[in-house]
């Protein structure tokens, strides 16, 4: 019986100790979520807003191009999007014979900065971007502009022809 009794008085503050800490665990689990600024977790940084361009800015429209490249089985569509508030969406797409079309879609702000069209994605098929990644800033050189005509040349040397097409216009998928 004196076994039984220290074992007893041994348990007993080891039991208390558990419940104590699981009614502690408990408790902390109940209560609200922080805000991430509280947690010391640094905020979503706001997008910069887009700057209009000059009026009457031939850029503004939306310009159409379809090419073929050599490697590449199907036809590559461009879709520049450039909005009279300074806004872009910008769809790349590749359409292949007999298969879904695949493709990227990109949001953000444009500019003219003299003869170059530079692009600042914001968005990428939905998701942000770190706006400091220089992979999301594109620019052209505009060769040449007409009501109808947009002749651009990329980053990389390859030159894009577009065509105007209808506001609103968007790629078949």
């Amino acid at each position: 019986m004196g076994l039984k009794l220290m074992k007893d008085i041994f348990i007993w503050p080891l039991r208390l100790v558990l419940f104590v800490t699981i009614g502690l665990l408990i408790a902390a689990c109940a209560q609200s979520p922080s805000k991430p600024d509280q947690l010391g977790q640094a905020s979503v940084p706001e997008l910069p807003e887009c700057v209009p361009p000059t009026a009457n800015e031939p850029l503004v429209g939306n310009w159409l191009n379809k090419r073929q490249e050599k490697g590449v089985t199907g036809e590559l569509r461009t879709l520049f999007t450039l909005k009279a508030d300074g806004s872009m969406l910008f769809t790349e797409q590749l359409k292949r014979p007999r298969q879904p079309s695949q493709g990227i879609n990109e949001t953000g702000c444009w500019q003219r900065q003299g003869q170059t069209l530079v692009l600042y994605t914001h968005t990428s098929n939905g998701v942000r971007v770190d706006l400091d990644d220089p992979i999301y800033t594109n620019r052209y050189q505009v060769l040449s502009v007409t009501d109808n005509d947009l002749n651009v040349r990329s980053e990389q040397g390859k030159e894009l022809r577009a065509e105007r097409t209808t506001p609103g216009y968007r790629l078949p998928f």
